[in-house]
């Protein structure tokens, strides 16, 4: 039997004492030790050793292009890169309710392959109900199995043999060989590792569930997300419709891509051009909006911007923003009254992004220009305008990146003006849609009003 012994792990980064200590010196966390049963074993066979390995020259390593199974999302292929690699381990995040059962339980419905899907936190009853609920045709080869032991769950994998795995979630999940409780730091870098060990001896693509920590974080060890292969991240806010999917990290492609649903009454639905349906077809001109030209990974995205300007009645003006970066928009302020000459000291600013969606792209510092200098001034901007470009602290208009992306997508929705920086190298090519190049606040306000 092996050895067992006693060691002191941190809670919050994973790092492993030989003795109890205040403070972990690692990630400076205090009071995360946690003493636990760990086992010590014998064997010094390396994990998935299957053949002996030599060294080799880089230059005479032979491309392989891996295989990929198409999933039924294409939102879902296009973060991963094309499809699932087969044997890969991908580990999804996010917070409680946003939708991470929702899209794996829909994948493994509609994938026309044997899917295993494991739940520790929900009965087969429950699965089935949320099922029936997402739609009529399901998989006749998803295979459920509500188990929280490791050692059952592998055993049930081998003698099923299927296709895809889905694991929700690897913090219920406990092995025999630790003595501590489901969740702890030992007990899912365990788990993990054994699952990974399965998914590469057996050529299996695993995804795994994982909860998250009140600072947004994936519960567990920081090794968690550097052992397996791909790590998304599914966000939103609960009280509006979208959901973004992206990639933090990805082996098999890049982490540039993000995904986009609509969370509807039958599950998760994918949204192709989710710039019509967050910009607002409005019946009459309103001053204070404005439309940004953004990207979200590689994908541009147009986003109105809304902003109320008001006096101050209580004495201290307020400065209120959602979906968009509270610090930023104070600094907007300030450049507006130091260089271009605005008086906004004395005045309350609201700003809104529509739609819930959370973005700190840079090239947003224009529309938000906009939509203040429309509300303070009560000026409706055409709605035939959008605006891209970054504002410095001088008062300048700086150029941003992807700027022929940008474009082309405002033309591709029927805007006819574009704001831009003069700075941006823009193709001497004809383009549908007028571009405006401005370089200061003071020649952006003269031409916009």
């Amino acid at each position: 039997m092996a050895k067992l012994k006693t060691a002191y792990f941190c809670q919050s980064c994973g790092t492993q004492y030989s003795q109890w200590m205040g403070q972990c010196k690692n990630c400076g966390e205090w009071n995360t030790l946690v003493e636990e049963v760990v086992e010590k074993t014998s064997s010094k066979t390396p994990p998935f050793s299957k053949t002996k390995q030599h060294v080799i020259n880089i230059v005479e390593v032979e491309t392989i292009e891996e295989p990929r199974i198409k999933t039924p999302s294409e939102e879902l292929n296009r973060v991963l890169g094309g499809g699932i690699v087969l044997g890969s381990v991908t580990l999804i995040g996010g917070e409680p309710g946003i939708g991470k059962s929702t899209l794996l339980l829909q994948l493994a419905l509609k994938m026309k392959k044997k899917v295993f899907y494991v739940s520790g936190e929900e009965s087969a009853s429950q699965i089935k109900m949320r099922a029936d609920r997402l739609t009529d045709v399901q998989n006749p080869n998803c295979f459920l199995y509500t188990e929280t032991s490791l050692e059952k769950i592998l055993h049930e994998a081998k003698k099923l043999e299927p296709d895809f795995v889905i694991i929700d979630s690897i913090q219920t999940l406990q092995s025999q060989l630790i003595e501590s409780s489901p969740g702890t730091v030992s007990q899912i870098r365990e788990c993990s590792n054994e699952i990974i060990k399965y998914a590469k001896e057996n050529n299996v693509p695993v995804f795994l569930v994982g909860h998250i920590t009140k600072d947004g974080q994936i519960a567990g060890p920081k090794v968690l997300e550097h052992m397996v292969d791909v790590v998304l991240n599914f966000d939103g806010d609960r009280n509006h419709l979208f959901r973004l999917l992206r990639a933090n990290k990805n082996r098999f492609g890049s982490t540039a891509e993000i995904g986009i649903y609509e969370m509807v009454s039958q599950g998760l639905k994918e949204i192709k051009n989710p710039s019509e349906i967050l910009i607002t077809k409005k019946f009459e001109e309103l001053s204070g909006n404005s439309v940004a030209v953004t990207l979200e990974g590689n994908r541009p995205m147009l986003l109105e911007i809304q902003a109320l300007v008001s006096t101050a009645v209580y004495g201290t003006p307020q400065r209120s923003c959602t979906g968009f970066d509270a610090k930023r928009l104070n600094m907007l302020l300030a450049v507006l009254e130091k260089r271009a000459g605005f008086q906004l000291g004395s005045k309350d600013v609201f700003l809104n992004i529509t739609g819930g969606i959370k973005t700190d792209d840079p090239a947003l510092d224009l529309a938000v220009i906009a939509s203040i200098l429309s509300s303070n001034e009560d000026i409706a901007i055409s709605e035939h305008f959008c605006f891209a470009g970054e504002i410095g602290l001088s008062g300048e208009i700086r150029p941003v990146a992807q700027v022929e992306q940008r474009i082309t997508e405002a033309e591709k929705l029927g805007y006819e003006v574009i704001f831009v920086s003069n700075l941006n190298k823009i193709a001497k090519r004809k383009h549908g849609i007028k571009i405006e190049e401005v370089s200061k606040i003071e020649d952006f306000h003269e031409r916009l009003f």
